[in-house]
């Protein structure tokens, strides 16, 4: 397991961090990071590396954001796509899973008149 990132770490995540590893192949990046290629492949097992190399990812993908938003709108008004219009929706605040119930009890509640107020509204089929 590993205890810090250093530099042939380093080097390995800035490459497989990329769409398409860069177009290198594993074994081009373990050669740039001065490793064998087995050693990258561990690496990738490792909690450590894998929390730098998705931090690594989210940074380099990060300033495409606004490119990514604006074709998700492009994707609602033009293909009228239901699933991009909740995704962009949800992503900005305005829709959400979650239910939120309120309840209000004043006084002592008769749990056995509640029960049978329950059971008719399912006899009438509420």
């Amino acid at each position: 397991m590993l205890k810090r990132i250093e530099t042939h770490h380093a080097i390995a995540i800035r490459y497989l961090a990329l769409p398409k590893r860069g177009g290198l192949t594993m074994e081009q990046i373990a050669t740039e990071a001065g490793v064998s290629r087995r050693a990258v492949y561990d690496w990738l097992k490792d909690p450590l590396f894998d929390r730098e190399l998705k931090k690594e990812i989210v940074r380099q993908t990060t300033a495409r954001l606004p490119e990514v938003m604006e074709s998700l709108t492009d994707a609602v008004l033009t293909d009228h796509n239901a699933a991009a219009a909740k995704l962009l929706l949800q992503v900005n605040g305005m829709l959400t899973d979650k239910v939120e119930v309120e309840t209000k009890v004043s006084g002592d509640v008769d749990i056995d008149a509640l029960r049978e107020r329950i059971k008719q509204a399912k006899g009438r089929g509420v």
